[in-house]
């Protein structure tokens, strides 16, 4: 199995402890892409401590300043979470999370997305996600410690590769995957031409906004589609047709 396309992503992790923790169990179960968006503390004695043997994943972890920076060039993102949202996204089981995630990698890079120690998630971020996974665990006891978490899924992404063998890649006859910053550029012009036309209230527009992206989230436009998908916004700004009279 290809694991260089499998990143994973941690979000200001408060204790250096967890970052080290991560690339140890990313180091036993064969990952190596580490992306690490605004630590509080890294680098740091405590991490390459908890590594244990694992220091060539810190020393080759990115630190970046935003999720968008860590995901770019990404076609498909999965957030961890542990509590329900508002609008429903599609949500997964690890072992569900992991299949699709090995069988993507073939397409291009892919990433698992941990939230902080203590709040996990903000919505704007789990809107950058295509898909949840969430651990089942104990219902009045849902605290599980994020590198934890990351071991349970580095862990069934690694059985899911031995599981998937060689077995033939998914051959549909589709373009390239679309990026996630393609994908924000699009959900960008789609806003756009939304308010445009009067179908989108530019006071009030992330709740009908959130569900699109939950749409073309689970329907995974490559760039052929959304490069059409471009153009008819594109056709659509450039007619006369949806102004209304004066």
């Amino acid at each position: 199995m290809t694991t260089s396309n499998i990143r994973v992503v941690l979000i200001n992790t408060t204790h250096p402890g967890n970052i080290g923790a991560t690339a140890r169990a990313m180091k036993n179960m064969c990952l190596s892409d580490l992306v690490l968006v605004s630590p509080a503390q890294f680098p740091s004695d405590e991490a390459s401590a908890r590594a244990s043997g694992a220091d060539e994943l810190l020393e080759s972890a990115r630190v970046v300043d935003s999720l968008d920076d860590a995901i770019a060039g990404c076609h498909w993102v999965v957030g961890t979470t542990a509590r329900p949202r508002t609008i429903g996204w599609p949500t997964m089981t690890p072992r569900e999370c992991a299949g699709q995630m090995v069988e993507k990698a073939g397409a291009g890079n892919v990433a698992i997305v941990f939230g902080r120690e203590r709040m996990g998630l903000t919505n704007d971020e789990v809107d950058k996600c295509q898909a949840l996974v969430t651990i089942p665990g104990n219902p009045e006891y849902m605290s599980l410690n994020v590198a934890s978490a990351v071991q349970i899924l580095a862990y069934e992404i690694h059985l899911a590769g031995l599981v998937a063998g060689e077995a033939p890649a998914d051959i549909r006859g589709l373009g390239s995957a679309s990026r996630s910053e393609e994908m924000e550029r699009y959900y960008e012009h789609l806003e756009q031409v939304l308010i445009q036309i009067g179908f989108l209230d530019p006071g009030n527009p992330r709740k009908l906004m959130r569900r699109l992206r939950r749409l073309f989230g689970r329907a995974g436009p490559d760039n052929v589609e959304l490069n059409i998908l471009r153009g008819i916004l594109t056709a659509i700004q450039q007619t006369e047709h949806w102004r209304k009279p004066e």
